[in-house]
Formats: C-alpha cells, sequence, structure tokens
C-alpha cells in the first residue's frame, strides 16, 4: 500500500479533489497508527469527507490494522449494534457523526495481541441487522484483476457517485488506485444535474443503482450515453428502465455482485446490453459460478436452481467468525446458466411467495407493475393469509393521484397470469430505500400489515 501511495504521489489521479492531500493524510494517519499504537487497534472508519475517509482506509490497511467501514448516518440503534460487536479500540470520523456514540474508546487503548488485518465491509444495513463481510487486501485485489482481464484494461478510470463505505463504493476507488487509472468523487445528488467535471467520459466507467440511472435518464441521457461503460447493479432493473437506456444508446453493463464476493463476480457487455441482452452477463475471470438444486446436485444449462460461487475474491466470512468452508458460497439468489454460459435472475428463493401452492417471484411481478407506467416505484411481498397462505401484495407509489387497484389489475392482464397479480394494493408517497436503492423489506412489511388491519 504505502509502495503504491508514493508511487501516485505525484499523479493528479483524484479529479476535483486533491491527490497531494490525499498522501499527506495517509502518510499523517500511519505515523499516527505506528507511532502511538503498540498493538494494531481496531478502527471504526467513519469520515464523511471522501479524502479523508479514504485515507483512513489506507492508513488502516498498511498499519496492518482491523477496519471497519461504517455508514455515519447510522442511527443511535445501529451504532450500539456494531459497539457491541466490535467493541472498537479507536473511531475515525466521530466528531462528524450525528447519532450519539455509546461507549466511546479511550483514545490510547493497550492490546495484548497482534489481530489479522481485515478490511471489514458492512452489508445487511437496510434491515437493521448489520454485519460485516471480511475482506483482506488480496480478496479485494483478485476482484479488481478479475475486472481489468474481463474489460481488457490496464488503468481503470471510475466515477463513483456511491457511498465508499459500500463495496460498490469502495472498488472504485481500489480500481482506480491500484491500475493506474483516475478517479471522480460526487456525491450522488449531484446527479440531478449534469455534473461539471474536467473529464472526458468516453474515458470513464460509472457505477449506478437503478434509482440513479432513472434519474440521470430524465435529467442528463445525453452526457450519460457518453461514458465508456455504465455499470448497474445493486437492485434488480425492470424492464422498461432498460429499454429506455437502450433508446438513449447508454452503454450499460448489468451486474452481478454482492458485499460477500467484493463487488461483481458476473457483468454483461455493453455491446451485448445493446443488441438486446437483458441478463447479467458472463462470469469473469476471477469467479465461478454454479446451478445447484435443493439436494445441492450441479444442474445443467437453463435449468434453475440456487447460485453457488466460487471466487477468489470471496469474503474469509462474517466478523467474527470465518466461513467453514470456502470451497463454494452458497446464495439466497435463483438463476440459471444459458446455454451461452450466461448468468440469467429469476429472483430471491428468499423473497419468494406461496400462494395457493403457487410459487410466485416478487422482482417479476415488480417488472410487470412498472411497465404499466402507473407506478413509479413498488415492492412486492407476500402476507400471511388462512386460506392462500400468502397473498401477493403491491405497495407502491402511484405515478398520478387518479391511479387506482382497477387500473392497475387491467394494466397487468396481458403481463401476469391471475395467481401472480396484486390482491392488496397499498398506496405509499415513497418507499423506504437505503443510498443504494435497496428496498428494507421489514419496513415494507410494517407498511403493509398496518394497512392491512385498517382495510381488511
Amino acid at each position: 500500500m504505502l509502495f503504491l501511495l508514493k508511487h501516485r504521489a505525484g499523479d493528479d489521479w483524484l479529479v476535483s479533489n486533491s491527490s497531494r492531500t490525499f498522501v499527506q493524510l495517509s502518510e499523517q494517519l500511519f505515523l499516527e497508527l505506528t507511532l502511538k499504537y503498540p498493538q494494531t487497534p481496531k478502527i471504526l472508519l467513519a469520515y464523511r469527507e471522501p479524502v479523508q475517509f479514504l485515507a483512513g482506509f489506507i492508513a488502516a490497511c498498511a498499519a496492518d490494522c482491523q477496519v471497519f467501514l461504517c455508514n455515519p448516518n447510522w442511527v443511535k440503534a445501529e451504532w450500539q449494534h456494531v459497539f457491541n460487536l466490535v467493541q472498537p479500540d479507536l473511531i475515525w470520523g466521530q466528531e462528524d457523526l450525528h447519532a450519539e456514540i455509546p461507549n466511546s474508546p479511550s483514545p490510547y487503548p493497550p492490546r495484548e495481541t497482534k489481530i489479522p488485518n481485515r478490511i471489514m465491509i458492512p452489508t445487511g444495513g437496510s434491515s437493521g441487522k448489520i454485519r460485516f463481510a471480511m475482506h483482506n487486501w488480496e480478496t479485494l485485489m483478485s476482484s479488481v484483476k478479475g475486472f481489468q482481464q474481463y474489460f481488457q484494461l490496464k488503468e481503470v478510470n471510475s466515477f463513483c457517485v456511491l457511498p465508499l463505505y459500500h463495496v460498490s463504493g469502495l472498488m472504485q476507488f481500489m480500481r482506480s488506485f491500484t491500475s493506474g487509472g483516475r478517479l471522480v468523487i460526487l456525491p450522488s445528488k449531484a446527479l440531478l444535474d449534469e455534473p461539471e467535471c474536467d473529464i472526458n467520459p468516453e474515458e470513464f466507467f460509472i457505477s449506478l443503482v437503478p434509482t440513479q440511472l432513472q434519474t440521470l435518464l430524465h435529467h442528463a441521457p445525453k452526457w450519460l450515453s457518453r461514458f465508456q461503460t455504465v455499470l448497474l447493479g445493486g437492485a434488480p432493473a425492470w424492464a422498461e428502465l432498460l429499454e429506455q437506456a437502450r433508446y438513449h444508446n447508454i452503454r450499460l453493463a448489468p451486474t452481478y455482485g454482492m458485499t460477500e464476493t467484493a463487488s461483481q463476480i458476473a457483468t454483461l457487455t455493453p455491446v451485448d446490453f445493446l443488441n438486446g441482452t437483458n441478463n447479467c452477463g458472463q462470469v469473469l475471470p476471477h469467479a465461478k459460478i454454479t446451478i445447484r438444486s435443493t439436494t445441492g446436485e450441479i444442474l445443467g444449462s437453463n435449468q434453475i436452481g440456487t447460485i453457488a460461487i466460487q471466487a477468489d475474491s470471496l469474503a474469509l466470512g462474517y466478523y467474527p467468525e470465518n466461513f467453514l468452508c470456502r470451497e463454494y458460497f452458497q446464495v439466497d439468489d435463483m438463476g440459471f446458466l444459458d446455454n451461452q454460459g450466461y448468468l440469467n435472475i429469476i429472483g430471491r428463493s428468499g423473497n419468494k411467495i406461496i400462494s395457493g401452492g403457487e410459487n410466485v417471484f416478487p422482482e417479476e411481478v415488480e417488472a410487470a407493475i412498472m411497465t404499466t407506467n402507473l407506478v413509479t416505484d413498488v415492492c412486492v411481498i407476500g402476507l400471511p393469509d388462512n386460506y392462500w397462505g400468502q397473498v401477493v401484495t403491491a405497495i407502491y407509489v402511484p405515478s398520478n393521484p387518479e391511479v387506482c387497484t382497477d387500473k392497475l389489475l387491467h394494466g397487468l392482464e396481458d403481463k401476469l397470469s391471475k395467481f401472480k397479480q396484486p390482491k392488496y394494493w397499498v398506496s405509499v408517497e415513497s418507499l423506504p430505500r437505503n443510498d443504494r436503492g435497496k428496498i428494507n423489506r421489514e419496513q415494507v412489511q410494517k407498511i403493509a400489515l398496518k394497512w392491512l388491519t385498517k382495510h381488511i
């Protein structure tokens, strides 16, 4: 890390930010760790300012610390959960936090034993049950190298509008910093207008979640169409959104990945996307995906099953426990590999609704509802029912005040089988999404149950 830091010291690679400030801060924080702490501390990294955050990350990695990447906007209950789990020795960015920090650690805690360096990346925060996927420099670099090999690039230039404490933002930094590329960091709200940056978008990758893509297609489609590649992930994209991107000639690359795999392990090329393909593309060189039955048997092409992953970038475990076996990582996602080896996602097994003995995947229903143009956002869940077991329920944001249940059902007549059509429709002003566009399904469930007690 220090070699990379010195190697890039004279390179003005942080666009719209000071590369020199980054180097100086990194060295300053590294010296603080090595001089003040006889043993490596556990660090919560929560700086709001991007350069400070990245400098703290590099310093902690270089000093072989355990560093926990944190969302400074966590509420008090979430911070308490993190403190109980981690019991940190040091907090960087504490002064910037609005939440009251419980049981703040002493500035110079004694450490009896040296702990192995780990990079802890939060996952699961949308439900309030935060846990940390344990990575190290090697797993993150495996992801970087797989990305470079797949896109046949030496240097990766990234335009980052995603949070750096999340794997989606962190890996953009990792790709650019370690490959000799350039990095732009802007807040997500900057997407409301065409951002003014002294760059050529044709040389840059930009990573978006579907809600950000929707915003840019409305506000700045010509600007977005200039990017070398627009990586899309974080949440399922609906068919109409993809068609709009094609209409504007966006070089979109839908991806599949997760915190546990240090971001994407499958990606569709922009060429395939513009030619009409809507899946997640081929598996990256550093990973392998198999589709397995409920008994663990590997399935053939076009057979739907549970996704299992082998990857050099796979996390070591969830803090503080290592995975007992890293031979393959079984996830909750259902899908299949087609005859070309392209990954197709059906939905999450855990979200599956069983109504009257029929399987319903919310993602399919949500995509169909979005194509009616009667809603601007929707989440489909299953509510308990004594007769059906579960009933399909849509919580939606109407596109105009005249939208009603009859219009919605009429719009779905030729799009969904009867058993897949929602029985209950709950209109809301907005859906609870986190800053990566993911739905908080626990909150949605509470909204729907509250509506049910009043109307049924």
